[in-house]
């Protein structure tokens, strides 16, 4: 993997990521990295974001407030797609003609300066094509980006998580059609991981188990909610699943996050995870693709790495070919949720829709 640092017109970080430059858009460098375009656009220094962190009294919840996002894109055409190349007639956000792989910062961030920071991956160059349809060159350069972003992002100073994660479709309130995810650098410790991690640490206090590997363990062993076990992976159903369709990809080998994932199971991620992701295709026998949210769960700075498991989970919030799973009041107003599909039923027919 070759990285190119560069700058963006108003002072934003950019990255390039590449496996092989050595095309006629992009010739690269002499050490085979990608080519730094210039950023042409008239833009000034990007503005201070005035993103604030509260804490509710009750819960202890980090709440992040980010009123300057009401004015971010939304919805552009596809000739107006701020993700694609830049071409003579149209600068975009990536002044290259072609990329691989690109990261940004965020041009209207939830997170920014003393509060974090919001990047965004692009995962291709082709508007019109998803994470599904990429090679597995591809997605391993892409794996090679979130783990590259996660050590650099980790190690600045008040960044306490990691977040790697994709939302596609417009149900799922995607706002850019390109095919790209996110990545945020949290000032705090996010509720889901905090509740994981005192689950995690009661549960050792109490057997002197790990309860991760005990999970995997017992899936892996019951065999009825597993959609598919390779070598160095296992993707599952949860038992007590909260999404209709929802997976779990666990590494075999506990490791606390991506930059401590072993070579072996990098090296076999993304085949399992391109299958994951075209069995969700599969689901319903619709011509758009699935809305889903992948999400990357990785242990926070300085707490709970010895016991913490990086984990993949991936979820629709489709049930039906023409129904959506709403969170609503109990799930909204308590956290109380209510999911319409066995988890057993759901492993079925993730397993029935297997490549063939």
């Amino acid at each position: 993997m070759k990285r190119t640092s560069t700058r963006l017109a108003d002072g934003r970080d950019l990255f390039y990521y590449a496996t092989d430059t050595d095309t006629d858009t992009d010739p690269g460098t002499d050490d085979g990295a990608p080519r730094a375009f210039p950023d042409t656009r008239p833009l000034g220094p990007a503005p201070a974001r005035a993103t604030e962190v509260r804490r509710d009294p009750l819960l202890g919840d980090a709440v992040v407030i980010a009123s300057h996002r009401q004015d971010r894109t939304y919805h552009p055409p596809a000739d107006a797609c701020p993700l694609c190349p830049s071409t003579p007639d149209r600068a975009s956000e990536i002044p290259a003609p072609d990329y691989e792989v690109a990261v940004f910062e965020n041009r209207f961030p939830s997170l920014a300066g003393a509060t974090g920071r919001c990047e965004v991956i692009c995962f291709t160059p082709d508007h019109r094509t998803s994470f599904a349809e990429l090679d597995e060159e591809r997605a391993a350069l892409v794996l090679a980006a979130w783990t590259d972003r996660t050590g650099e992002l980790s190690a600045r100073e008040g960044v306490r998580q990691v977040y790697c994660f994709e939302n596609r479709g417009a149900e799922i309130g995607v706002t850019l059609g390109h095919p790209h995810g996110q990545i945020y650098a949290f000032p705090f410790v996010t509720a889901r991981t905090t509740r994981m991690l005192a689950t995690v640490a009661e549960h050792r206090a109490r057997t002197g188990g790990n309860l991760f590997d005990e999970v995997l363990a017992a899936e892996r062993a019951e065999g009825t909610r597993v959609v598919l076990e390779a070598e160095h992976w296992t993707a599952f159903v949860p038992y007590a699943a909260r999404w209709p369709y929802e997976v779990h990809l666990y590494p075999h080998h506990r490791v606390p996050d991506l930059p401590a994932l072993g070579d072996a199971a990098r090296t076999e991620f993304p085949g399992v995870y391109l299958e994951l992701l075209r069995r969700f295709d599969r689901l319903f026998d619709r011509p758009d693709p699935t809305p889903y949210i992948a999400a990357w769960h990785q242990a926070p700075e300085g707490e709970g790495r010895a016991d913490f498991a990086l984990h993949l989970e991936l979820f629709t919030v489709r049930r039906t070919v023409d129904k959506l799973k709403y969170l609503a009041g109990t799930e909204s107003g308590m956290e109380a949720y209510m999911n319409d599909v066995r988890p057993e039923d759901a492993a079925a027919r993730l397993r029935e829709v297997a490549s063939r």
